[in-house]
């Protein structure tokens, strides 16, 4: 049950043994409200959190006080996985909205290691998969406009929803103001206000009251410049989520 998102949709996609074996290592599952610090930065860690449902960020704190947005998770995510192997992280975990999330031991993950290599490569899969929504993240920052960037971030979410069955490729909800989808694009409040504007003018997309209408799924890829390849969807829902003509209706 906890586990059924874990990898739905994607290429290495876990076996009903596996789910079995991974819900077996939990240990409890907790509750937290809105606003909630899950790990700080730096403290020692003998956990990791499997997301069960709400939405859950990293972020990193600046001297002069300022957040930064590094990572938005969605139900399915395993959050903090490689804290299993770092014993303590060098970014806030926090809860963006009201959430559950499942806990694993170190040890539990640590008997599925020294048990059960198979499973232990699925769980170094998901790693590898945030290590790459990591590097398109810098990317984005770097290389694309105002413009693109929430394209793309919007994009992203579309296809990371589509995944776990929370889009229908026309609109999925997004507990984000316009200052988070700012921290996460790198721009202000405002300038994040102008170019939701534009990309609703352009009949693309309008985005209100935390959530996403898609008006134009093929026209916001092409503004975005968007190839979901980096999520490693299976071909069925990345079809789906750039409306490719091979995706099913």
């Amino acid at each position: 049950m906890f586990t059924q998102n874990l990898l739905r949709n994607r290429v290495a996609e876990l076996s009903e043994e596996e789910r079995d074996v991974l819900e077996g290592a939990i240990s409890v599952t907790q509750l937290y409200p809105a606003g909630h610090v899950v790990v700080r930065q730096g403290a020692p860690v003998s956990i990791s959190t499997l997301l069960v449902s709400g939405f859950m960020t990293r972020h990193v704190d600046a001297p002069d006080g300022r957040r930064h947005l590094v990572a938005v998770h969605v139900p399915g995510d395993f959050v903090d996985l490689h804290a299993y192997a770092l014993k303590k992280l060098d970014h806030d975990v926090g809860a963006l909205t009201d959430i559950e999330v499942a806990v694993f031991p170190h040890a539990s993950l640590e008997r599925i290691q020294a048990e059960d290599p198979g499973l232990t490569r699925r769980l170094w899969f998901l790693t590898l998969l945030d290590a790459a929504m990591h590097r398109q993240w810098i990317y984005r920052l770097a290389s694309l406009t105002a413009v693109q960037r929430v394209a793309h971030f919007l994009c992203e979410m579309n296809a990371r929803l589509l995944a776990i069955g929370a889009s229908d490729g026309t609109g999925f909800a997004l507990p984000m103001t316009q200052a988070d989808i700012g921290e996460v694009c790198g721009l202000t409040n405002v300038h994040v206000n102008r170019v939701l504007r534009e990309l609703r003018e352009a009949g693309l997309c309008h985005v209100r009251s935390s959530v996403v209408n898609i008006t134009d799924l093929k026209g916001l890829t092409a503004k975005a410049m968007f190839d979901p390849e980096y999520l490693y969807l299976n071909q069925q829902t990345a079809a789906r989520a750039v409306a490719s003509a091979g995706a099913p209706s």
